[in-house]
Parts: C-alpha cells; sequence; structure tokens
C-alpha cells in the first residue's frame, strides 16, 4: 500500500503518494505557514487532497530541524514554529493515520538507500550541498542519528580554524566553504581582488551585490568563466578535504552528494575526488569510498519519509 511523504520546508511543503518500489504517483505543493496551527492545517489540507480516492498505509514528515530520537516529536526547526511539539501525536490523531517523523537529510539518505544511489550499502554518508550541508549517515544499513536524534550534523565540522562566520555561532564550518552559499561567498571574495578574471559577475555585483548567488556562479562556471571556474575549484577542494575526515572517522562504502549544488557535479566532482584521495589517512592504500551523485534529486526526501512511514507503520524503529 502506497504511503505519503511531505517535506516540510522552511519555504514550501512537497508531498508525494509513493508506492512500495519508490515510485511517486501524485504531488501537491503549497506555502509553508509560520503559525504552528495554519502549518497543520496546511499539511492536513495536503494528505486530504492526495489520499482522496486512494488507500494510503501511513505518513511520514520530513522536517529540516532537530527531531527526537523517539521521532515523535520536533525539538527545534529554526524555519519552523515547532518547539518540542508532538508533531507525531498531533497530526496522526488529526488524520486518523500513522505518522512518522524524520530529520529530512536523514529521509533522503534512506530514500538513497532504498531505491537510489547507496542500494545495498552496510556503510554510506549522504552530503546534501544546498544553502548549506545537511548529512545522514548509514551504519549497518541502519540510520545513525545519535543519542539524543540530532545527529550527524557534519556541516558544521571546523573545517578552517579562525575562518568564515556561521550563524550556528562557530567559524570555519565546512557549510561555508563547500554549499551554494560558499560558492557565491567565494566568487565575492574574489572579485574583491581580481575583478578583471570576470567581467560578467563583476558587473552584476557592481549593480547588486545579492545577484551574485551560489546559481549564478554554477551557472558562469558553465559558461567558462575563469573566476567563476575558480570559485568553483575552491568548493571542489573542501568537499575533498571535509569528506577524507568523514572517512577518517566512518570509512564508508559511499558516499551520495545531493542537494541543489550536485546538479554541477561535473564542475566539481573529479576535482573533489582526487582531493579526498590525497587527504585522507592512508592515501592509494586502502579501500576508498565510491563518491557518487544522488539519483532521486528533490524527490529524496518526500520518497525517504513515506517509505521510512510505510515500514515502520507511524512507529519509531
Amino acid at each position: 500500500m502506497a504511503a505519503i511523504g511531505i517535506d516540510v520546508g522552511g519555504t514550501s511543503i512537497r508531498a508525494g503518494v509513493v508506492d512500495g518500489t519508490g515510485d511517486v504517483l501524485d504531488t501537491a505543493r503549497t506555502g509553508t505557514p509560520h503559525d504552528e496551527a495554519a502549518l497543520e492545517d496546511a499539511i492536513a489540507g495536503t494528505v486530504d487532497s492526495l489520499r482522496r480516492g486512494r488507500e494510503v498505509a501511513a505518513v511520514g514528515l520530513a522536517v529540516a530541524g532537530f527531531v527526537e530520537r523517539d521521532r515523535t516529536s520536533v525539538l527545534f526547526a529554526p524555519h519552523l514554529p515547532w518547539r518540542t511539539t508532538t508533531v507525531a501525536e498531533r497530526m496522526s490523531e488529526r488524520l486518523g493515520l500513522p505518522v512518522t517523523l524524520e530529520h529530512d537529510a536523514n529521509a533522503a539518505t534512506f530514500a538513497e538507500y532504498r531505491f537510489g544511489a547507496a542500494r545495498g550499502a552496510s556503510v554510506g554518508v549522504f552530503v546534501a550541498l544546498g544553502t548549506g550541508i545537511g548529512a545522514g549517515l548509514l551504519l549497518d544499513g541502519e540510520l545513525f542519528r545519535g543519542a539524543h536524534g540530532v545527529a550527524p550534523e557534519l556541516g558544521h565540522l571546523r573545517l578552517v580554524p579562525g575562518g568564515r562566520q556561521c550563524p550556528c555561532g562557530k567559524s570555519g564550518c565546512w557549510e561555508r566553504y563547500c554549499s551554494g552559499t560558499a560558492l557565491a561567498a567565494t566568487a565575492i571574495e574574489l572579485l574583491a581582488t581580481r575583478p578583471e578574471h570576470s567581467t560578467v559577475l563583476a558587473r552584476e555585483a557592481a549593480g547588486d551585490p545579492g545577484a551574485v548567488t551560489g546559481r549564478r556562479v554554477a551557472a558562469a562556471a558553465r559558461e567558462g568563466d575563469p573566476l567563476a571556474r575558480r570559485a568553483m575549484a575552491e568548493l571542489a577542494r573542501w568537499l575533498g578535504e571535509g569528506l577524507a575526515l568523514v572517512a577518517d572517522v566512518y570509512d564508508p562504502e559511499v558516499v551520495v552528494i545531493g542537494g541543489g549544488v550536485s546538479a554541477s557535479a561535473p564542475l566539481f566532482l573529479d576535482e573533489a575526488r582526487e582531493t579526498y584521495l590525497s587527504a585522507v589517512t592512508g592515501g592509494r592504500h586502502r579501500p576508498h569510498a565510491r563518491i557518487r551523485t544522488a539519483q532521486l534529486g528533490d524527490d529524496a526526501a518526500i520518497v525517504g519519509a513515506a517509505a521510512l512511514a510505510a515500514e515502520c507503520g507511524g512507529r519509531a524503529v
């Protein structure tokens, strides 16, 4: 029987009906209200619209925030109104269906494990390069959530002591050097010293500094812009350095690179692999992780949330 997976983001609620093979049968989308009651109304309305005329076994909610280890409560989500809220119980009572919560990166990791690039791996790491870095970890084929449900925050590993300030309160975090936000920051730093290397980005930055986004830098790199390519090479270097650190700790079989930045993987992934090989302990004298791009794209969190909900019938596993 199908399940509904919902990716509850700070801007939009994206949902889909997912069958047992991971195929998305139908989708719905709406804006994310920032009032608690309105948010739950929006989720309920989305579920009701998708299950009309269908048998649905369970609902999975993927949330960008801290989820209690038993997956019943949202402890904190920076862009959502829930604070230590028993979301699963409340939504289950309202919908008349079992409801399971999961961190959005964990849901995406599970989807790639069941149906995508990490299929069958015993030890795997999922790294979502977007505004920041989201991450998920598989150990012995099971999602690792840590003692309190908030692991793994790989994006906040400190790679550069005294480096760029991070909204988390630390400085030098991995995601400050390897993400869509980081790509834009690197390009702006390069423009400050070498504007002549990119007349296009320099002109855009002069008119509106906010125009230099990670997406715009990636597009310029694809067009052959020298400064944008330099910024992309910096992202590749820091991706490889960070993956080497992660591999030293977890020794994964596979690393899956997802998130919006992964669409530009041909511009940076080979270089990142080389940096990883040179930086990981043991160098070329050990087996190495396969570093692959995600296969399920923007649907990964939806598919994973639905698959987890169907698998556990709304109960934590």
